[in-house]
């Protein structure tokens, strides 16, 4: 049994002391914890009697932190007491550097880790500000679509699904689109590229991509042919790109989570800065905090042109450019175990999104044809057909895809919008890919507008997530991203509506959740990394608050939740009347102008017969 001393350097803060004590006796420990107002002296001498394998002092005023603590060190050398023990501090006075300065062989900082402690006891810790990499707990990355069957529990609305992905298939079969051959010339130049410098056939690349760009928008054709950049956009440069692994010398403990269990929901944190260096700081403050991972947001400008650009590039607008040296930069940095989901459902562009994803590694992808239709303004006709090959793309590369919702854009009601969800999880598994569907847990417009949300959130997001678990057995993952339609100019108020609805998810049971940065929607500018540790801390002290507890719904929830189902059922029934899933979208059976939804412009009368 190894002895531990615990002296706190202060005449009343001993919280941490006793707390550490408990927990090292419950592990087998001889903890000895001194009484507050502890001398330097009495320390010293209690270690020269028990000769222990580690001292951890602690101080929390901040008057004559560096004499105390100096003259601890200073005695313990005169004495030979650190030729057999190891000295640890910690506090709220204390800094890294400070401890550092002072010679102590340990400073512990900010949540109490046990495991921590106990590795610095053990002497596995060889380093000041953490643990090294033999110490470091390896987090694995989650399959998110595993153990769920994806059987229907609601067969009527499996027989209407599957008549309309029939339908839908059918209508795509003879039709292609610039887009898709884009996604095909890309994939060849990817390919190409990859072969190296010494392949034959060295003019392969530029008959590629004079095919290509006769598929492209002016501007992109600029951008290739005249080095031309469109507004607002700049080359990242050389410098930029290799300063970049000096500021991350130190490994991240992966030891974190913001979920205090091990059945936890998994977290994930939204990117897109317009800088893939900027990206990468946000990236990994996220997973010092625990995040489980993180999604690829492109511009919106981005998904209304034809074609797509290449090199490293940065821009002053929303979304980070979709280039493969952007993307494969920021995988580069982004640990092992973070999960990365790639977006790109919604314009031009969807099909090459996915070929640039998955080359450069991504998890997940982002397909939802009626979203991008209504939502993100792209011609229904040409996303069809586009979201279609899409999904072959996904099944061949064998990657889940996420199919986001749509009812925090406007006043689209649930039903709606979960009749779209289940038309393209339908079609998904169909052509052999993995759906996740994202129902949105928000400030809904629908329920509002119609003064059913006027008390409380609870009824209405736990109705949508039941009502999904009465129809099919798949993942749930809420976003994006959670709680949006809440956030406000107001930081702290922003960060803590974002929070309540993080616990609410983690008490129904979703495999999964998306948070977004306090100021994601008034940044006015970058997103800013202050803003994005406001809304992890606040989720961490939610769910730490929370725990297992869970939120109970009134009666009013079950009637919503029924309300739904029924009329999901409605919906699909009169889209598979239709017959016709495209014209089903034009005339407003998944949203129409009542709801805030029109069909988008974007990309019309851009496909044609094969």
């Amino acid at each position: 049994m190894k002895t531990v001393i615990l002296a706190p350097l202060d005449p009343v803060h001993d919280n941490a002391v006793k707390l550490i004590k408990r927990k090292l006796s419950t592990l087998g420990y001889d903890a000895i914890a001194m009484r507050p107002g502890t001398t330097v002296e009495e320390v010293i001498q209690l270690a020269q009697e028990k000769r222990p394998a580690a001292v951890l002092v602690s101080r929390t005023l901040g008057y004559k932190v560096a004499e105390t603590l100096s003259r601890l060190v200073d005695l313990a050398e005169a004495a030979g007491v650190r030729e057999h023990t190891r000295f640890g501090v910690g506090g709220m006075a204390l800094t890294k550097e400070v401890g550092a300065e002072l010679g102590f062989d340990a400073t512990f900082l900010g949540e109490l880790d046990i495991k921590k402690v106990v590795n610095f006891i053990e002497g596995h810790q060889t380093n000041i500000a953490g643990l090294d990499d033999s110490t470091t707990t390896k987090k694995e990355k989650p399959d998110v679509v595993a153990g769920f069957t994806y059987e229907f529990k609601d067969k009527k609305i499996e027989a209407l699904l599957d008549q309309i992905t029939d339908q839908i298939l059918d209508w795509t079969k003879d039709k292609n689109s610039t887009g898709v051959e884009r996604a095909k010339i890309r994939a060849e130049m990817i390919a190409e590229k990859a072969s190296g410098p010494d392949a034959p056939n060295g003019d392969v690349r530029e008959k590629l991509l004079k095919k290509y760009l006769e598929l492209c928008d002016p501007e992109v054709q600029a951008f290739y042919e005249k080095q031309q950049l469109p507004s607002g956009v700049r080359w990242l440069s050389k410098e930029e790109r290799e300063n970049l692994p000096s500021l991350y010398q130190q490994k991240i403990d992966l030891a974190n989570n913001l979920r205090h269990s091990d059945q936890k929901t998994l977290f994930f944190a939204q990117y897109g800065t317009g800088c893939p260096v900027m990206d990468v700081v946000h990236i990994r403050i996220a997973e010092a905090w625990g995040i489980d991972g993180v999604l690829h947001f492109d511009p919106s400008w981005n998904a209304q042109k034809e074609g797509l650009l290449e090199g490293y590039l940065s821009h002053e607008h929303d979304g980070t450019i979709l280039t493969l040296e952007n993307l494969r930069f920021i995988k580069h940095y982004m640990e092992p175990s973070t999960i990365w989901n790639v977006r790109g459902h919604r314009g031009l562009n969807t099909p090459e999104t996915q070929v640039l994803a998955h080359a450069a590694g991504a998890d997940i992808l982002k397909i939802n044809i009626p979203y991008g239709s209504t939502g993100g303004g792209t011609d229904p006709a040409r996303l069809t057909v586009d979201g279609v090959y899409s999904l072959k793309l996904a099944g061949e590369y064998g990657l889940p895809f996420d199919i986001p919702g749509n009812d925090e854009l406007s006043g689209v009601p649930p039903y709606k919008t979960f009749a779209g969800l289940l038309i393209m999880m339908a079609l998904g598994l169909k052509l052999g890919a993995k759906p996740i569907p994202k129902p949105l847990m928000c400030l809904s417009p629908y329920m509002t507008i119609y003064g059913r949300m006027e008390e409380n959130m609870v009824d209405m997001n736990l109705a949508k997530l039941g009502v999904w678990q009465d129809i099919v057995d798949t993942p749930v993952w809420p976003g994006e991203p959670i709680g949006f339609m809440t956030h406000t100019p107001e930081r702290v108020q922003s960060a803590m509506t974002t929070a309540l609805h993080a616990a609410l998810a983690c008490s129904a049971g979703v495999t999964a959740a998306t948070i977004a940065s306090s100021d994601e929607a008034y940044s006015k500018g970058p997103i800013s990394s202050q803003a994005r540790v406001d809304t992890l801390r606040a989720v961490k002290d939610a769910l730490r608050f929370l725990g297992d507890a869970s939120f109970q719904p009134t009666a009013q929830a079950q009637i919503i939740r029924e309300e739904i189902h029924t009329r999901i059922t409605e919906v699909l029934q009169a889209i598979a009347n239709r017959g016709d899933f495209v014209a089903s979208i034009y005339e407003g059976l998944l949203g129409n102008e009542e709801d805030g939804l029109f069909p988008g412009r974007t990309g019309k009368d851009t496909i044609y017969k094969i």
